[in-house]
């Protein structure tokens, strides 16, 4: 067969289901590439992650005899076959990307956060899904994309052959920082990291605690290191959302704000997101009282002001 490929949206970043197809397709002989309108395919795949509101899927297409729409994008209830799933992926399709490995060693999460469709769509069990070699082989860098890797109860095994692969690993979901204790965090101490991200998504659970307890266990010791995903507007004020974000700077993290549903975001929650997410400006400007955007404060350097 002649099998063409769509990333709906865009090659920003790699679509691990079109490198498993790819790789699974080849497998069994037949030509794969990415669709041209020009070209003539027995069978089209067209992947998109995200929905209408951040990737159209405007392709429309007449020269193939079966096309097949996958990805959360278009819906949460199709899955890749377990014979394609535990394929190791074809990184030669995104060739600028070819030094990291991306996948995930556990699925499914027991949160059931409102925000989110994890739970919905892998399950409210975060279980072992694969061993690191399935998808990793010997490339510098590491995306694990799982959504609550320390739920997963083989998440030390895993976390033992992350820290014996000696690449750095980028757990790009985040670490549930509710379920730190001292044997993984020991763990994660062996593991090579550029930075270890977490979550403060519910406002109204104080994780003051735990944060505390992960700085003390850590031998990351520098805040730039230590990042945390601050959700905004999603059931929060903005009261709650400036608590956070201060209460894990004095903590010694790097917040970043996310806005669930930015058009919808109110102003005031857009302008906190440039303040704590510039982070020239975010450390020059220690309260969010004193930053309006295209207005200099006396206490800011010039260059930041031409910046912004």
């Amino acid at each position: 067969m002649i099998v063409g490929l769509i990333d709906v949206d865009g090659h920003n970043w790699p679509n691990l289901c079109l490198m498993k197809l790819s790789a699974y397709h080849k497998a069994q002989g037949d030509r794969v590439e990415w669709w041209r309108p020009e070209g003539r395919y027995d069978l089209v795949y067209k992947s998109r992650v995200f929905t209408d509101l951040y990737s159209k899927d405007n392709i429309t297409m007449t020269n193939a005899d079966r096309v097949i729409c996958g990805g959360t994008g278009y819906g949460v209830s199709d899955k890749l076959p377990d014979a394609v799933e535990h394929t190791f992926p074809d990184y030669s399709l995104y060739p600028q990307f070819s030094d990291t490995a991306y996948g995930f060693l556990s699925r499914g999460c027991p949160r059931n956060c409102g925000f989110c469709i994890v739970s919905g769509k892998e399950g409210r069990r975060s279980v072992k899904h694969a061993d690191l070699s399935e998808f990793w082989s010997s490339q510098r860098e590491i995306k694990l994309m799982d959504a609550n890797l320390l739920a997963c109860p083989d998440h030390e095994e895993l976390l033992a052959q992350l820290a014996e692969s000696c690449a750095y690993v980028d757990f790009s979901q985040g670490l549930d920082i509710r379920l730190i204790t001292p044997d993984n965090v020991a763990l994660l101490n062996k593991v090579r990291t550029k930075a270890v991200h977490f979550a403060w998504d519910n406002p109204n659970i104080d994780l003051t605690p735990q944060f505390q307890r992960f700085v003390e266990l850590t031998n990351i010791k520098s805040d730039r290191r230590r990042r945390v995903y601050v959700l905004t507007n999603f059931n929060s004020t903005h009261e709650q959302d400036l608590y956070r974000v201060n209460t894990l700077r004095a903590l010694g993290y790097d917040p970043y704000v996310m806005i669930y549903d930015r058009p919808s975001a109110p102003p005031i929650t857009r302008q906190l997101q440039r303040w704590v997410n510039n982070k020239r400006i975010f450390h020059t400007v220690q309260n969010f009282k004193d930053y309006m955007p295209g207005r200099r404060h006396e206490s800011w350097p010039m260059c930041l002001c031409q910046k912004t």
